[in-house]
């Protein structure tokens, strides 16, 4: 006889709350009401739209069945980079390798990685792309790591609003698994995980340091950057160390500055 298997039947709120679906340029507007509805289903409300096509829609609120309150609530914005700027972590759901070569989770493991998270305090986005193209290489740049849904390989086309139900529903196993969390030591202020607009500030100052001191000398800065966006993203930074890497480079640009005066002889 088989022991009857307990399940949670409800989720922490607050960690719900800290999770966002983003929708990167979608083509469809039935997708949009479709990926509402698989939200709501899961339990979750965060909905975000970047640039879609054709919203808003009535397809979309038919394609919602009773989920209209999501579409009401989704912010429309024009990037990527907006849609992500207060995360700490975020997932580029795709279909195929690319040149951006980011760590790969299955979808549990990314549900458990982006629950886990968004239990310790953080803000956590999954982002899918368009219906025929994805996300583009530099939205996949803007990603900590990648999820790739192993679908059949002789036919793996997905559907967007299927696609997002596949993850939501493993949110909401993530989110019921961790329904009475281990209480955690409080983080210190300093020691909050950096906020990607933190880290893209960051990485746009890089990138400008590295011009100043001329360390591509000629070559394509595309690739180093790459590499190097993967290293910080590997290091999980805090706010505290992103200002002390900020005061080291300003420091780098500041010396660049004063070698290129000495160069040409002013020093005003």
């Amino acid at each position: 006889m088989n022991t009857p298997v307990s399940v949670p039947d409800s989720v922490s709120p607050a960690t719900a709350a800290r999770l966002r679906v983003v929708l990167v340029g979608t083509q469809h507007p039935g997708n949009i009401g479709a990926a509402a509805r698989a939200l709501k289903t899961m339990g979750l409300a965060r909905l975000v739209l970047v640039a879609p096509e054709d919203y808003p829609a009535e397809e979309a609120y038919r394609r919602a069945a009773g989920a209209d309150d999501l579409l009401g609530d989704a912010p429309v914005v024009a990037t990527l980079a907006e849609a992500v700027a207060d995360c700490h972590l975020v997932l580029g759901c795709t279909a195929r390798s690319r040149r951006v070569q980011l760590e790969e989770h299955a979808p549990r493991q990314a549900a458990a990685l982006a629950v886990g998270r968004a239990s310790e305090g953080g803000e956590v986005a999954l982002v899918f792309g368009r219906e025929r193209t994805g996300l583009s290489n530099e939205e996949l740049q803007l990603c900590h790591a990648a999820v790739h849904i192993p679908a059949n390989p002789a036919y793996s086309s997905l559907n967007l609003a299927a696609a997002v139900q596949v993850l939501a529903y493993e949110l909401r196993l993530a989110l019921l698994e961790g329904a009475v969390p281990t209480p955690a030591e409080p983080r210190h202020p300093d020691e909050v995980p950096a906020s990607h607009a933190h880290m893209e500030g960051f990485f746009g100052q890089l990138r400008d340091t590295l011009d100043a001191i001329d360390f591509h000398k000629g070559r394509t800065p595309d690739s180093a950057m790459r590499k190097l966006r993967r290293l910080f993203a590997k290091a999980d930074l805090n706010e505290q160390e992103v200002r002390l890497l900020r005061g080291i480079l300003a420091d780098a640009q500041r010396m660049a500055r004063l070698a290129g005066d000495r160069g040409t002889g002013s020093l005003s």
